[in-house]
């Protein structure tokens, strides 16, 4: 194997997680599949949370005893604070921040042989105790030398360096997840609505660019050039000259961390501010800029106050990043207005449009249930939906269960990481204010794209207005040197009928051009008098010339 692990230590940890995804995939099926067909559904619900419970401090240990991805699907298990218990999500959460620390002589060693030169001669200082440890790799602060701060513009720096063998492990790991998914690609519930060998890929494409750190520092100014204008985004600054694919040197921005409550209101800053500003910046990236953060976890994430009292977010770790093709992301940004206005006929098509329902599906009862469910609980944040009489949820999975599991739903390739960036957004708004609506931040941004929606449609119509105008005043011209050519041209018929029928033809086209014209001009200003009662009022005004036109031409003919 790869980085002088011997093969043996490969080969037993592929087996110990093969050996805990089976145990607990069996022991769901008993209590989920098996129980209820007996009928013992009673006691796979009297049971269900106790064993979420041991299968998430189980996992725990795992995890944190081998690192390596294990430690990302424990992250992504703890952002579900919308779907998984608290118990369950406390349990995991300290996987964000808690990893074990590689020795400082290793990471010095793989970063002298990474830089060609020693840790002495490329910075400063070191420090040896680690500001943080991840899954991956791990930070230090350091200090450049004075010529090269002088150059960069930067003196304190953050050297990460990724753990010795990492390669190896991550292939490991990677082996055994497609092993997995090929067991969930076998059962038809699972199936039947999610492609796990791809969504393997999937995961399995971003965790190898995590590790390529080129990739990261370009992520990075990538970033930072989409928010270069924004005041609420700030991003580090990259050292290349001290950065290569296993060490990256960046600007140090250490700052209060995002879900420090106390820290923020000892700095004067209100956490209820930094909430809806937060979910704002990601509604930003994924609906409007396509490209997003797809790990914000409160690691990942400051708050970075400046002399005059102002505030920014500050983003860091850019290895996992997502893109919204802008097919998807027009889609996501109905999907948006329409959980915004509470139409459950729009979402239901929304879905459809993302890829997430099958075309083929009768989705007449699922659009009763999302208008049943926006009616009772539209607008309830996680923290009201949580005091919810359990018996009303029941009594709706009662109802609408069968019509949800019998649809054929699927989870599109490119969904893991926006799924992944919208729990973490809001399991981090949650942390900062309990009771924290998403609902207050999703709205007024759903209101937003319905204006720009607006402005872009009303743009086309306008545009449309203009084509069908100039080809109104070419059209007369035009069908009067057809006129010409027929009676003067290489084609010589004199057919008096002939030239009633194309006159005819001429004043038909004239009042159907200007029929279009006018439901053109219609519209575009019923659209644009919301916005702009001048500019709207003149074109209602100016479809009554066409109008009048299409009525009342060509009646002498």
């Amino acid at each position: 194997m790869t980085e002088g692990q011997p093969p043996e230590l490969h080969r037993a940890r592929y087996r110990r997680i093969l050996r805990f995804a089976s145990w607990h995939l069996a022991i769901t099926w008993w209590f989920e599949i098996a129980l209820p067909k007996l009928g013992l559904a009673k006691i796979a619900e009297r049971t269900r949370t106790r064993r979420m419970q041991r299968f998430a401090r189980r996992f725990h240990v795992l995890a944190v005893d081998l690192g390596g991805l294990m430690i990302k699907v424990g992250q992504f298990m703890s952002s579900r604070l919308d779907v998984l218990p608290p118990e369950i999500t406390k349990e995991l959460e300290g996987l964000q921040d808690e990893v074990p620390p590689v020795p400082f002589p290793e990471i010095a060693a793989l970063a002298e042989a990474e830089l060609g030169m020693t840790l002495e001669r490329a910075f400063a200082s070191v420090e040896p105790t680690p500001i943080a440890a991840a899954s991956l790799g791990q930070a230090h602060r350091a200090r450049l030398h004075p010529l090269d701060a002088e150059e960069t513009g930067l003196e304190a720096v953050v050297l990460k360096v990724q753990r010795p063998g990492i390669d190896g492990i991550v292939d490991v790991d990677l082996a055994a997840l497609r092993k997995v998914g090929g067991w969930l690609s076998k059962v038809r519930l699972v199936s039947d609505r999610v492609d796990m060998p791809s969504l393997v890929e999937e995961f399995a494409v971003t965790s190898l660019e995590e590790v390529d750190y080129l990739h990261e520092a370009a992520s990075s100014e990538r970033f930072a050039a989409v928010f270069a204008d924004d005041a609420r985004v700030a991003v580090p600054a990259v050292v290349w000259e001290r950065t290569s694919r296993r060490v990256l040197t960046l600007e140090d921005v250490t700052a209060i961390k995002i879900t420090d409550v106390d820290g923020l209101l000892a700095a004067g800053v209100d956490p209820a501010d930094v909430a809806p500003v937060f979910a704002a910046v990601m509604f930003d990236q994924l609906f409007t800029h396509g490209f997003f953060h797809a790990d914000p976890h409160p690691g990942n994430l400051f708050v970075s106050q400046a002399a005059d009292g102002s505030w920014r977010i500050t983003f860091i770790d850019f290895g996992m990043m997502g893109e919204v093709p802008p097919t998807l992301r027009g889609g996501l940004r109905k999907l948006l207005i329409a959980a915004a206005s509470r139409d459950g006929k729009g979402l239901v098509d929304a879905i459809r449009d993302v890829g997430v329902l099958l075309p083929s599906a009768d989705t007449r009862e699922l659009e009763r249930a999302m208008t049943h469910l926006f009616g009772r609980f539209g607008g309830m944040g996680f923290a009201e939906l949580r005091e919810v009489d359990p018996r009303e949820f029941r009594d709706f999975a009662v109802e609408f269960g069968d019509v949800v599991r019998a649809l054929p739903f699927q989870l599109p390739e490119n969904f893991l990481l926006i799924i992944r960036a919208m729990s973490l957004t809001s399991g981090v708004c949650s942390a900062l204010v309990p009771s924290f609506n998403l609902w207050d931040s999703v709205e007024p941004y759903a209101a937003r794209l319905v204006s720009d929606e607006r402005g872009n449609v009303a743009q086309d119509l306008g545009r449309e207005a203009l084509e069908i105008a100039g080809l109104a005043w070419r059209l007369p011209r035009r069908a009067d040197a057809l006129i010409t050519r027929l009676e003067d041209g290489d084609v010589a018929i004199e057919s008096p009928r002939l030239e009633r029928r194309v006159a005819r033809l001429e004043r038909t086209g004239r009042r159907l051009v200007s029929a279009v014209l006018f439901g053109a001009l219609l519209i575009a200003g019923a659209i644009l008098r919301a916005d702009d009662a001048v500019l709207g009022t003149v074109l209602l005004a100016a479809s009554g010339l066409p109008l009048l036109h299409a009525l009342l031409a060509g009646r002498r003919g």
